[in-house]
């Protein structure tokens, strides 16, 4: 799982991790897992709240764990899915803003955000 931190967050990380939420069901999965909480759900409460299921759902639960934005346990016979990957989502937000209006003509300043 990729861990990465407002110094390690690299421009190629960026990318590939966006690139892992570039799936409107992949995103939905997320979502939903984010919703749930830091106890996840297991896998197959997960699908049925995605509406997404079988081999299309661990594909994309795998591609989401590659990124580093879940993981998956084994507890028992269920496999449990969460998004562990708060902070992350918060580094590629704060990433996007880094460099927020620093082009930004001062002539239209209130256009900008800070």
């Amino acid at each position: 799982m990729k861990i990465f931190d407002d110094s390690t967050l690299t421009l190629e990380i960026a990318a590939s991790t966006f690139a892992a939420l570039g799936s409107e069901q992949r995103l939905h999965v997320l979502c939903t897992l984010v919703r749930a909480g830091p106890d996840g759900l297991p896998i197959g409460i997960l699908g049925d709240r995605c509406g997404v299921t079988g081999s299309t759902l661990t594909h994309h639960v795998k591609i989401l764990n590659q990124a580093g934005l879940v993981t998956q346990t084994k507890q028992g016979r269920s496999i449990i899915c969460a998004a562990v990957a708060y902070d992350q989502i918060e580094t590629l937000s704060q990433y996007l803003m880094t460099e927020c209006c620093a082009d930004c003509d001062p002539t239209y300043e209130h256009e900008c955000h800070d």
